[in-house]
């Protein structure tokens, strides 16, 4: 990746830092977007601006450029300015990994019109602002590729996750639509499908008790392999692969990283 530009979204923390850092490593500069804000209704801690500096101070201790901003990936505004801006200080957009997004759990009748609003907001109409702010970058540049971090949600139904999986099964068809319409331009497009991951947004303090009120949707939630859940390296390692030359004629897919979930 060396001599080559990354945006990377939810990046002040977890999955987004690890990809970052990665990419810097193998000599790519990193754009940095994070919101840098706790939102009300997500249960877990989110990234923060300190989270973000130190992901900044990361990816240059490997020898790379960064440009962080603070960002909200659902005000597409100021999404644009901002990538307009990485991509004037480091002169091209090659690879952009779409992450950012998050995640509560309860019974369907708990859902709030806010909880199901803001989750589609973030997971998907933060993608779809994503790629409308890169894909003129992309271009521009003579192609590239997107990578979404979708889930085994965007495979399987996940009960209380409603809006989680909504927003993680529209990603499947917005990342097939895309690469197809811009196959012409030389720009791939695919997604991740991890299981949960080894990180805040993966560690529900809901979900067992609901699943001892349903027992019978337990086995739902276990990976064929023997582990509960995967690292955010194993993400990554897939990111890097997608995102290389190696992939160069790969597009349009969705790449299972699930330990078996899906297939049990």
């Amino acid at each position: 990746m060396h001599g080559r530009v990354a945006l990377v979204t939810g990046a002040a923390q977890s999955q987004g830092r690890n990809h970052a850092v990665a990419m810097a490593s193998e000599g790519a500069d990193v754009i940095a977007i994070d919101i840098c804000r706790q939102l009300d209704l997500v249960p877990y801690p989110m990234g923060t601006s300190d989270g973000l500096a130190e992901t900044a101070r990361l990816v240059e201790a490997a020898g790379r450029r960064v440009h962080a901003a603070e960002v909200d990936v659902r005000d597409r505004t100021a999404l644009t300015r901002a990538v307009a801006k990485g991509v004037e200080e480091f002169g091209r957009l090659d690879i952009v990994v779409a992450n950012a997004s998050i995640c509560t759990v309860q019974r369907h009748e708990d859902v709030t019109d806010e909880i199901w609003r803001t989750t589609l907001d973030v997971n998907l109409t933060g993608v779809w602002n994503t790629s409308a702010a890169s894909i003129p970058h992309l271009e521009a540049t003579g192609g590239g590729n997107i990578v979404v971090t979708g889930s085994t949600a965007s495979t399987i139904g996940l009960p209380f996750y409603a809006p989680y999986a909504a927003s993680k099964h529209a990603l499947t068809g917005l990342c097939r639509s895309l690469a197809l319409e811009l196959a012409d331009r030389n720009i791939r497009v695919n997604m991740i499908n991890p299981t949960g991951v080894d990180t805040p947004q993966g560690h529900s303090q809901v979900l067992p008790d609901l699943l001892a009120q349903r027992p019978d949707l337990a086995p739902i939630f276990v990976n064929s392999l023997p582990v509960e859940r995967i690292d955010a390296s194993d993400v990554t390692n897939a990111l890097m692969y997608l995102a290389s030359d190696d992939a160069r004629y790969v597009t349009g897919i969705s790449l299972p990283v699930d330990a078996g979930s899906t297939i049990r």
